[in-house]
């Protein structure tokens, strides 16, 4: 009875021990669990903060470039600094593709920051484009575009010569339906 006695005593102590080690074990991965948590909540934050600087200096940089634009526009002087057509242009010519340019950076900043999707962005570009001097500018500038690789801004620069290809392509008036949205060329 005596070993008996002592033979149970052993057990509730191992059993006591291995119920210690199991709460242990589940403090410690509960604590580790609200580390990572918190780790995820602070990484979520960081993360926003930098798409919000990222946003802010795409901000500063378009005001810049409007800026520059503005004088370009207003100066023929100055604008004859960014006379980079494949052609020569007039001085009238050279200040409507400046606003041309404005235009499409628009567009292309406002993608940028999310507040176009690419369908959205495709279907304004569509509706500028259908002016014929935002076309020769788009044509005139031609050869700077193909300088941009792998970017967003070359992704989106094929989609418009795309687009364009089609539009001089359709046979209809209604050039409102001609082309397919990004989201629709995906999902066929």
């Amino acid at each position: 009875m005596a070993t008996q006695s002592f033979w149970t005593r052993g057990l509730r102590r191992a059993a006591a021990v291995g119920v210690g080690a199991l709460a242990g074990a589940v403090a410690s991965l509960a604590a580790q669990q609200h580390a990572m948590r918190s780790l995820h909540a602070r990484l979520d934050q960081l993360e926003g903060a930098a798409r919000s600087h990222q946003h802010a200096d795409l901000a500063s940089q378009q005001h810049q470039h409007w800026e520059l634009l503005s004088k370009a526009i207003d100066d023929p002087e100055l604008a004859e600094v960014l006379d980079l057509y494949e052609a020569p242009v007039s001085a009238k010519q050279r200040r409507q593709y400046l606003f041309a340019n404005a235009l499409y950076t628009n567009l292309l900043f406002y993608y940028r920051i999310g507040n176009l999707s690419k369908e959205e962005f495709f279907k304004h570009v569509r509706g500028i484009f259908q002016n014929p001097i935002v076309r020769e500018y788009w044509y005139a500038t031609q050869q700077q575009r193909a300088s941009l690789a792998d970017t967003d801004e070359a992704e989106l620069g094929k989609l418009v010569d795309d687009l364009l290809q089609q539009l001089e392509d359709s046979d209809t008036e209604e050039w409102w339906v001609v082309g397919e949205p990004p989201s629709a060329q995906q999902n066929s």
